[in-house]
């Protein structure tokens, strides 16, 4: 079976955290290969210009401002994306962030703060997409975790135990749902020139960072695949940082 170019004509994608770096440049790349995207997060200016920025280069995208560790936010934005654009085909789950520091000093609400964001957030996103997915019985689920969702670094605590729960979650719902024609993925990205991994990690230099278009060519190439094939992970190495 020959491989054959990506084209996501007339299916409706979902991209959380969209408003700039990873989520954005994803959005941008599923837009250029022809979905209909739906940008969410909590800020709407950011959203809204990512949108803008995707229509001036001839795609389609819509905004969706919400704060997705709010249940009642999160369910007012895939109804209204079901409204406006349509049931989702294709769900990425970006959204995220971290608090650094000790554990010795680490508030519990700091922790709580960063479970929600990483944690929570793609538990309800997931779950609003597939109650539209599991009727269809097709979708694609593609959650962005993090090396820390396998691996613990000093000061990282609380975002490591977020994105290890994001890996709980995709392997429980990858199991759940593959019956029903749905895959789930994870894409474990190194350390990406963002403004999160300069906070995390200023003693990285930028020139050594993975790319944003690195994870959304990782997106890319799931899609990619025939129906014949399923990837439950992609670790995406920093080219500088040890191997295995």
């Amino acid at each position: 079976m020959k491989h054959k170019p990506v084209d996501l004509t007339g299916r409706v994608a979902v991209v959380t955290g969209a408003g700039r770096g990873i989520g954005k440049t994803i959005a941008m790349r599923l837009a250029g290969l022809g979905a209909q995207v739906a940008l969410v997060a909590r800020t709407a200016k950011e959203i809204e210009a990512a949108a803008a920025d995707i229509r001036k280069a001839g795609g389609k995208a819509a905004a969706f401002p919400g704060d997705l560790t709010r249940e009642s936010d999160v369910k007012r934005v895939f109804a209204g994306i079901e409204r406006d654009v349509g049931q989702p085909d294709i769900l990425v789950n970006n959204a995220g962030g971290g608090t650094y520091g000790p554990v010795s000093s680490f508030s519990a609400d700091a922790f709580q703060e960063v479970m929600a964001v990483n944690a929570t957030s793609t538990f309800l996103c997931s779950r609003e997409a597939l109650r539209m997915m599991l009727p269809r019985k097709t979708g694609y689920i593609i959650n962005i975790s993090s090396v820390v969702g396998f691996r613990g670094y000093p000061n990282q605590a609380a975002y490591s135990a977020g994105k290890h729960a994001v890996m709980g979650l995709t392997k429980a719902m990858a199991r759940e749902v593959h019956k029903d024609g749905i895959r789930v993925s994870a894409i474990l990205p190194g350390g990406v020139d963002t403004e999160m991994i300069r906070r995390a990690r200023p003693d990285l230099k930028p020139e050594d960072l993975l790319c944003p278009d690195d994870v959304a060519q990782a997106v890319e190439y799931l899609l990619s695949l025939s129906d014949r094939a399923a990837v439950d992970e992609i670790y995406l190495r920093r080219r500088k940082s040890e191997p295995f």
